[in-house]
């Protein structure tokens, strides 16, 4: 079983920035894929930004050049900087991983971008 709680939503001004924490209760490295969802309000659940192989990352076509995905493994630890926010960005963001065919969700951060 693995836990995954995320923190560092909140409210942010467009164009500001956040960072996303994501801390597993295991090590993060039996975890594959692992990254970043979001979902916004009526609308689907989908992909952000994950790393998919060692070493690999793999980004959402909107969110190129704004947002970066991180790891401390010895921290158990993935983040996502998020810069250049826009009210698109607007969502609940659940933290994600993967290990031996089985799906494992953080509880989600509400990320508002407004004025």
């Amino acid at each position: 079983q693995v836990q995954l709680v995320e923190s560092g939503g909140g409210l942010v001004q467009p164009g500001g920035s956040l960072r996303l924490s994501c801390v597993a209760s295991g090590s993060i490295l039996s975890l594959n894929p692992m990254g970043w969802y979001r979902q916004a309000p009526g609308e689907q659940r989908e992909l952000v930004a994950a790393f998919i192989a060692t070493g690999s990352t793999k980004y959402a076509d909107f969110v190129k050049g704004r947002f970066t995905i991180t790891r401390d493994n010895a921290k158990n630890t993935v983040y996502l900087q998020m810069s250049s926010l826009k009210p698109d960005d607007t969502a609940v963001y659940y933290c994600y991983g993967a290990r031996y065919g089985r799906d494992y969700w953080g509880q989600g951060t509400q990320v508002t971008v407004s004025s």
